[in-house]
């Protein structure tokens, strides 16, 4: 009988082999690796019944938590027993019967004065400095989620045209899709890649550390952070890509088209950013209503008893 370490192994492999991405890949051994080294659980493999009791445990223990965890934390291990007992090594699932919760699915973007002052922050007199400021602009100008943009290198840049392939190898989706700049955008690109070393060649990735390796999705989300601080707000790689859908729908975009730059295989996902953009009109009517400004409404003084 396999151990539960042996059996881990051979389902990251299993799902290598199915073309899960890296991150997806290192979510599953993470998560599952976790679970077993809880103390109810260390021995409990394949025990259909001591595991059942480990799963109920392990969700009541972090049911005060985000539903997001939750979920992603069912997710990883209903999928990890499924093969488990699909390959006969437990006689059931022990996840079975256990309900995602509700999630809020409301991205969180940026305020237009914090994005104005976030991008005057990197110090461009400095490899991370440029890179930095041409990431965020990236972001800022095509929602790409920051894992597929930090895995770009130049090959999948065409400048000239303002267009950047995410190869299907680097997309979430696992489909190559073409995203579009802006001159701005393009030019700051152009400055990274000038100032890179002469024997960093075209395998580096375009956004790379300063030791030209690829920058972890983790290391930039501290970068952000760090940026957040010295605006005195939370800034995270994920909201400039929110902060992206939503400045794209304010100004008239198309929602189909922001599908695709978003690379959503489903417009449902899309959809959501009507709802933020829909409501930051609403803000903006209210301050420039032209009818608002000029018939200003009073508070009618009623009778004093």
């Amino acid at each position: 009988m396999q151990t539960w370490q042996e059996s881990l192994s051979t389902f990251i492999l299993f799902k290598r082999a199915e073309g899960r991405s890296h991150y997806t890949v290192r979510d599953y051994r993470r998560i599952v690796g976790a679970f077993f080294r809880r103390p109810e659980a260390q021995s409990a493999w394949p025990d259909a019944d001591r595991l059942r009791r480990a799963v109920l445990q392990h969700f009541t223990d972090i049911r005060g938590l985000a539903a997001s965890y939750h979920n992603q934390q069912l997710r990883v291990l209903r999928s990890f027993f499924n093969w488990a007992a699909d390959e006969g090594l437990v006689s059931g699932n022990p996840t079975k019967g256990i309900k995602q919760r509700r999630e809020d699915q409301t991205p969180r973007h940026l305020p237009d004065d914090i994005l104005s002052k976030l991008l005057r922050l990197p110090n461009q007199s400095a490899f991370v400095g440029v890179r930095d400021y041409a990431l965020m602009l990236f972001q800022l100008d095509s929602g790409v989620r920051p894992g597929e943009a930090l895995q770009l290198t130049p090959r999948d840049l065409n400048l000239a045209s303002l267009e950047i392939t995410i190869p299907a190898h680097v997309a979430k989706a696992r489909v190559s899709r073409t995203v579009v700049i802006s001159p701005q955008t393009a030019k700051a690109i152009r400055k990274l890649l000038s100032v890179r070393p002469a024997d960093w060649d075209d395998s580096v990735p375009v956004f790379a550390s300063a030791s030209g390796r690829k920058l972890a999705e983790e290391s930039w989300s501290r970068i952000m952070r760090q940026y957040g601080r010295k605006l005195g707000a939370r800034v995270t790689p994920y909201m400039l890509r929110h902060s992206s859908a939503v400045m794209f729908l304010r100004g008239g975009g198309h929602v189909f088209a922001l599908q695709r730059q978003l690379g959503h295989a489903d417009i449902t996902m899309t959809r959501r950013y009507i709802a933020l953009a829909d409501a930051d009109l609403h803000e903006q009517h209210a301050v420039a209503s032209p009818v608002a400004n000029l018939l200003p409404q009073r508070t009618r003084a009623r009778k004093v008893k």
